[in-house]
C-alpha cells in the first residue's frame, strides 16, 4: 500500500523564526497567544524539541500540536502568529530586523505579510468546500497541494494538477455514493458517470430549478468545462506526458484559467453530493 505524506504548509524554518519571538515574552503571554485561537498545550512527556529556555519551550508545547498540513489548522496558527507580530511590535526593545526575516520566511512558503501584521496566502487554497464530511478526501487534498505550489511558477505542472483534482473529485464522489468504477475508466466517462449519479446531467434533471433551461446550460457546459481541462492536458500543455520540448507560449494566466475551470467543476460536484436537499437524494430514496 502506498502511503502519501502531505506537505506541511508552514515550514519548519517560519515556525522556528515564530519561536524565537517567545524568548523575549513571558510564558504567560505565550500561552495567552495560542490559547486566545482554540490551541493547547500537547504533553511535556510528548515533547520532541528540547530546550533550557522555558518560552520556546512552551511555544513548542503548543506547536507541535498543530496539524500544519492541515488547512483549518494553519488558518488559526497564522492568527496566532499575526498576535505575535503585534504583541512584538508593541515592545519598546524589538527593531524592524525581525520582521524582515518572518517576511522573508513565510514568502517561500506562499505567505504575505500587510503593513499591518496580517498573514494572507500568496496562493490561497483553491477549494472553498469543507472535505470535513467526506471519508477520504486524500485524493483531492494532495491535488490541491499541488496546485497551490505550482499555480504561478509551474503552470503546466497546475494544469496536469487541475486534471488530476477533476478525476480524483469524481472518483471521491462515486466512492461516497458507492458507486463502483472501472479504475481505468477515462476522465470523460468518470465525469459523465458522477454527473449522472447526482441528477446533474441535462437528461435527468427533475423539476424546479434544477431542471429549468438556464441550469441544464449551465450543467452541459461544466462537462465540456471538465473535458477541456482533461484535454488541454493531453495536448500537452499539461504535466503527466513526456515530451521532446516545452510547449512554447504557456503561461500563469492559462494555468489559472484551467485551474479555476476545475475548481467550479468540483465545487458543482462536492456542493451537490453534501446538498441535504439535492434531487439526487429523493431518487435516491
Amino acid at each position: 500500500m502506498t502511503v502519501t505524506v502531505r506537505r506541511e504548509l508552514v515550514s519548519p524554518a517560519t515556525r522556528n523564526a515564530f519561536r524565537s519571538l517567545a524568548t523575549d515574552l513571558t510564558i504567560r503571554i505565550v500561552e495567552e497567544l495560542w490559547e486566545d485561537h482554540g490551541f493547547a498545550p500537547i504533553s511535556p512527556e510528548a515533547l520532541k524539541y528540547s530546550d533550557p529556555g522555558q518560552r520556546r519551550t512552551t511555544f513548542m508545547l503548543y506547536a507541535e500540536g498543530v496539524d500544519w498540513t492541515d488547512e483549518n489548522h494553519v488558518r488559526r496558527a497564522l492568527l496566532v502568529f499575526e498576535d505575535f507580530i503585534r504583541t512584538c511590535r508593541n515592545q519598546s526593545w524589538t527593531t524592524d530586523t525581525w520582521l524582515e526575516d518572518l517576511r522573508v520566511r513565510l514568502d517561500r512558503d506562499g505567505f504575505a505579510i500587510d503593513d499591518n501584521g496580517r498573514i494572507a496566502w500568496s496562493n490561497p487554497p483553491v477549494l472553498v468546500h469543507d472535505l470535513s464530511n467526506l471519508s477520504d478526501a486524500s485524493g483531492i487534498t494532495i491535488e490541491l497541494e499541488r496546485i497551490r505550489r505550482d499555480l504561478t511558477t509551474d503552470p503546466q505542472g497546475a494544469i496536469g494538477a487541475a486534471k488530476q483534482l477533476i478525476e480524483a473529485t469524481a472518483k471521491t464522489a462515486l466512492q461516497e455514493l458507492r458507486i463502483e468504477v472501472d479504475k481505468n475508466a477515462a476522465l470523460p466517462a468518470l465525469i459523465s458517470t458522477v454527473q449522472r449519479a447526482l441528477k446533474l446531467d441535462a437528461a435527468s434533471a427533475p423539476d424546479g430549478p434544477d431542471g429549468s433551461k438556464a441550469v441544464k446550460k449551465i450543467l452541459s457546459g461544466s462537462v465540456n468545462i471538465a473535458v477541456g481541462v482533461a484535454e488541454l492536458r493531453n495536448q500537452g500543455f499539461g504535466s503527466g506526458h513526456g515530451q521532446a520540448s516545452v510547449p512554447s507560449g504557456l503561461g500563469v494566466r492559462h494555468a489559472r484559467l484551467t485551474v479555476n475551470a476545475a475548481v467550479t467543476w468540483c465545487e458543482l460536484i462536492l456542493d451537490t453530493l453534501a446538498d441535504p436537499a439535492a434531487p439526487w437524494r429523493k431518487a435516491t430514496a
